[in-house]
């Protein structure tokens, strides 16, 4: 009966998990009993030999009973028993879908309310003036409804509401803290229009309110640092301090250091709050001291980290890296500050000379402890910075303004006047700095200063005091002061560092340089058009020049290497001096040869010299060579050396000679009255010539060296020859001639004397017996 309800459940889909339990157990059970009573077989079979083929055939119709139903269990559970588990796990599977929709639904509304509670809280608190607390509030509410946005799919309707209801709160807040702000911190500003001068400044006040409560007992934090902090929470502390640090940088702190007569007051006012105020002090200083300015700085700076900085704690970590106050004020202020420090300041501080640097050690000392105290309230991070630095290279910075200074002098004083002339004398001599003797104090300088001596023999000749002397003339005073700032910028290098001496030696090159290159173009029209400059021109570059060649030589021990090794010289500059100084008077020279030229060229060709106009004409033309050449001679004779002077004059002298006796040589008839015009103006010539020559009173020394005026015209006995032939008869001629060895055969070929012999002399027997005798030699 069982057993056919059993079957009739199971054929019905309805067998339950027990009954499969029960029917497994037994079929297990079954199993094991089949498996002792074969053993037990098995042993009486073999061991004890005792076959029982009855048994045998008992027990394999047991095997295949249970066999066959194990085969049906298989089957049922394959069937039905695998269907119902799939059907389960459907259900399963649906249960826990609909279990995870409530469990996002309930997060919602949980994120949900903490919205309303923090939208509620945020309310209470800022009614309350509980910034901190609005902040974070409105920052918890901000966070559920970036959570609520955060599931796919998710469109609610009521996001938007939220999301623009936290916009209009976030503004509120941030309205509220930005008001709050202008109040604790007062500003009072010049107009615009008017902060351009120190004195508009005087109107600049900063007020810092802390905004306390007078109750001492519960002792709340001042409103002010609940200000600064809930705008750090909101992420706009940044923005209100940037815009905090550029008043104070134009305001207060760029004037403080610009000007140096600006000072800073500070004063607590009852209930009021601190008050920083500018005020003014006459002072002559043009420009503030390190000193000075640090200590105004430190003053503005040490208030406001007082009253308006130094009472912030590091804020709450929060989603942004957020910073003590002073550290974003110092930030945003340092970089712009130490510019204006350097340029303002330190830059004017340096020192003009080499021995004012050890002084200098007191300002880089300042500049640390500035620094350092900046550093203790936290405005400043880190240790190079731009500020200390520039302080520390005072050597480098020395010798950079020391050759700006220089160069700005030198170009000053090659664009002036040059017409300002001092006399140059053998005795003359620069101011030259005194500079260390030598191995002074060192054994082995000593040592081979000695091995430098040379024993002097008894009949050795010694040069003369004026050996390489320059001699007596003229030279600009500018080019003299030149010099001097030359030595005196070298004397600057002496003692220096190797990188500061380096930069004034070759700055003292670019001086010269500068000269070479400045001049000549700057007074190009001048030099052309002015004899008197350019002869001092000249005389500017010889002496230029003649200093060049010892001046690396006199400094080159006392500067530290490389320059001591053989650098420090200026000998390769000397050429182009020289040339650039000839070049200069010889330009002068071709200008006024050119003048004299023309001025012959209206003497018609001296020709037909009866004619009173031709002869007036050639008469004219003669007097203004002459002239020109005392003119030349009154301009040049007190600037130019004498040397120089009676090469000059003695060039311009013969080239009018030269035309002269050319054109006297190209005439085919003269006349007896054509030459004694032609003898008349030439003895003009003869006579006012050398008087270019006569020498200064205080040259009369020179008096023989000057009046040898054959020694610079090379034409003049020619000349002087040319005259005696123009009133000479013929037997005068030939006895001058005296067979090609008299002093006319010496300035003349004899095709030349026969030309001017047929030119003066009409064709007659005579005439053709001296032409017979004009032979060379």
């Amino acid at each position: 009966m069982a057993s056919f309800v059993t079957e009739v459940l199971a054929s019905s889909g309805k067998l339950e998990k027990e009954d499969l339990n029960g029917k497994i157990s037994k079929l297990s059970r079954k199993v094991e009993e089949t498996k002792e009573e074969v053993c037990d077989i098995i042993n009486k079979r073999y061991n004890e030999f005792l076959p029982s083929m009855q048994g045998a055939e008992a027990l394999m119709g047991q095997a295949e009973e249970v066999s066959k139903e194990i085969d049906i269990l298989k089957s049922h559970i394959e069937t039905e028993v695998q269907h119902n588990l799939h059907t389960a796990v459907t259900e399963h599977a649906k249960l826990k879908q609909q279990l995870e929709r409530n469990t996002t639904v309930i997060a919602m509304l949980r994120h949900l309310e903490e919205f309303h509670i923090a939208m509620e809280e945020f309310h209470k608190a800022l009614l309350e003036k509980k910034y901190v607390i609005s902040a974070k509030q409105l920052e918890k509410a901000r966070h559920s409804a970036d959570s609520l946005k955060a599931w796919k799919g998710s469109e609610l309707p009521l996001l938007r509401a939220l999301s623009s209801e936290l916009t209009v709160q976030r503004e509120n807040l941030i309205y509220h803290l930005g008001d709050e702000w202008k109040r604790l911190a007062v500003w009072k500003l010049p107009p615009s229009k008017e902060a351009t001068g120190m004195k508009s400044f005087l109107k600049t006040e900063l007020q810092l309110t802390l905004g306390g409560t007078k109750d001492s007992q519960q002792n709340p934090p001042p409103l002010l640092s609940c200000v600064l902090q809930a705008l750090a929470i909101q992420g706009e502390l940044q923005h209100k301090i940037k815009l905090f640090s550029q008043v104070l940088m134009k305001y207060l702190l760029k004037p403080l250091i610009m000007y140096p007569s600006l000072n800073v007051e500070v004063s607590e006012q009852q209930g009021e709050g601190t008050l920083l105020s500018l005020q003014c002090a006459e002072t002559p200083e043009e420009h503030p001291s390190p000193s000075q300015v640090y200590t105004k700085v430190l003053v503005v700076l040490k208030t406001l980290h007082t009253h308006l900085l130094g009472r912030n704690s590091w804020f709450p970590t929060h989603r942004l890296s957020l910073r003590k106050v002073s550290v974003i004020l110092g930030d945003l202020v340092w970089q712009e500050m130490s510019h204006c420090i350097i340029h303002e300041c330190l830059l004017h501080s340096i020192p003009t000379n080499s021995s004012q640097l050890e002084q200098y050690s007191v300002v880089i000392k300042e500049t640390e402890e500035f620094e350092k105290s900046l550093k203790e309230m936290q405005y400043l991070r880190g240790d190079a910075t731009e500020l200390l630095k520039y302080a520390r290279d005072i050597n480098c910075h020395f010798a950079s303004k020391k050759c700006k200074d220089v160069i700005v002098a030198a170009r000053k004083l090659m664009t002036s006047e040059m017409h300002n002339t001092v006399k140059i004398t053998p005795d003359s001599k620069l101011s030259v700095p005194k500079l260390p003797s030598p191995g002074s104090g060192d054994n082995k300088g000593k040592q081979k200063a000695k091995k430098l001596e040379v024993p002097r023999l008894e009949n050795e000749k010694q040069l003369g005091a004026l050996t390489l002397c320059l001699p007596v003339c003229r030279i600009s005073e500018s080019v003299q002061q030149l010099m001097e700032l030359a030595l005196h910028t070298l004397s600057e290098a002496v003692g220096s560092s190797s990188q500061c001496a380096t930069q004034l030696f070759f700055t003292v090159r670019n001086i010269f340089q500068l000269f070479y290159d400045v001049v000549p173009t700057y007074h190009k029209g001048n030099l052309l058009k002015f004899p008197h400059l350019a002869a001092i021109q000249h005389n500017n570059c010889m002496y230029i020049a003649h200093h060049l060649l010892t001046l690396g030589h006199q400094f080159r021990p006392h500067l530290p290497d490389p320059l001591s090794e053989g650098a420090a010289t200026f000998v390769d500059l000397v050429p182009g001096f020289r040339k650039l100084g000839a070049q200069c008077f010889l330009a002068q020279l071709n200008v006024q040869r050119a003048e004299m030229l023309e001025r012959l060229s209206t003497a018609r060709n001296f020709s037909n010299l009866d004619d009173e106009e031709n002869y007036s004409a050639a008469s004219k033309a003669v007097r203004q060579v002459i002239h020109q050449l005392k003119r030349l001679g009154t301009v040049w004779q007190d600037v130019l050396p004498v040397n120089i002077y009676c090469k000059a004059m003695g060039t311009l002298l013969n080239t009018a000679i030269s035309e002269l006796i050319a054109k006297i040589m190209m005439l085919e008839d003269i006349s007896t009255e054509d030459g004694e015009h032609l003898h008349i103006l030439c003895q003009t010539i003869i006579e006012e010539g050398p008087l270019v020559f006569i020498p200064l009173p205080e040259e009369s020394k020179n008096k023989k060296y000057q009046e040898e005026v054959s020694v610079y015209v090379t034409k003049w006995i020619t000349f002087k020859e040319l005259v005696i032939v123009l009133r000479a008869n013929l037997q005068e001629i030939v006895d001058r001639w005296a067979e090609g060895k008299g002093p006319l055969a010496l300035e003349f070929c004899s095709s030349e004397m026969k030309s001017l012999i047929r030119a003066l002399f009409q064709n007659t027997e005579r005439r053709a017996v001296a032409l017979s005798k004009i032979k060379d030699s």
